[in-house]
């Protein structure tokens, strides 16, 4: 299928996320299809005064930040309580609630108008259980109320992987997932962290009864109807009593 601009809930617009869903095995419906449509529209109608996305081609938009979104669906429980870190204009958290409304959400971003762009779609679509905070991750971090709160905690491309799971891990439960989504070069970002020091999660956390050990699994992936690769960084946490 060759790129050029496509109409948000067109015939085509429905094939292409439907197609490239299923490059992940995820089936969807012509009603999420429409969500993901009306979502476009907003985005781009937001986008010409508030500047949320450079990405503005409505092909590009459903494969670069819907699909993309989507890859990471499968690693996702059903049920999950999930923290998005730097949401931006909801990526990959709203199409993920779209795709999966048996997930919950809090969504956060240290940019105002990007969490009003949020709300505003929220409320457009008439989600349930998600919710958009203008917070940083550090302020969740420094609060006893999200202490180990949520099953999954993503990021899409906003910080390193360090500081990522400095932020994540006080706010992860027990046996939670963190999920990375990163390019193609994520092995040389991994050898250079801390990730793989013995005590880098303990230096994270103020409990140090627990001794948590990380693993690491990296998935590779093709971005459909692209030649552009990404990576997923899975970061499982295993505690247990010193």
């Amino acid at each position: 299928m060759t790129k050029n601009k496509i109409e948000p809930g067109s015939d085509r617009w429905d094939s292409v996320l439907k197609d490239g869903a299923k490059v992940f095995g995820i089936q969807i419906d012509r009603k999420q299809t429409d969500q993901l449509a009306v979502y476009a529209e907003e985005l781009i109608t937001w986008n010409r005064k508030k500047n949320l996305t450079a990405i503005t081609d409505t092909f590009d938009i459903a494969v670069k930040h819907f699909l993309d979104s989507m890859a990471i669906a499968p690693m996702i429980p059903n049920g999950s309580y999930i923290l998005d870190i730097g949401s931006g204009a909801g990526f990959p958290g709203i199409p993920l609630k779209i795709i999966m409304p048996s997930l919950s959400f809090m969504l956060i971003d240290a940019t105002r108008k990007k969490i009003n762009f949020l709300r505003h779609i929220i409320r457009t679509l008439k989600l349930d259980q998600i919710d958009a905070l203008h917070k940083r991750a550090e302020d969740l971090k420094s609060s006893q109320a999200y202490k180990n709160s949520f099953d999954v905690i993503v990021c899409r491309a906003v910080t390193s992987i360090d500081f990522f799971v400095k932020m994540a891990l006080p706010l992860l439960m027990q046996d939670g997932i963190m999920l990375a989504m990163k390019g193609d070069k994520v092995e040389k970002e991994i050898e250079s962290s801390h990730l793989l020091s013995s005590d880098f999660s303990n230096l994270c956390l103020s409990d140090k009864s627990i001794k948590h050990n990380l693993s690491i699994q990296i998935k590779h992936y093709v971005l459909p109807f692209t030649k552009a690769e990404r990576s997923i960084v899975y970061i499982n946490q295993n505690a247990a009593i010193k």
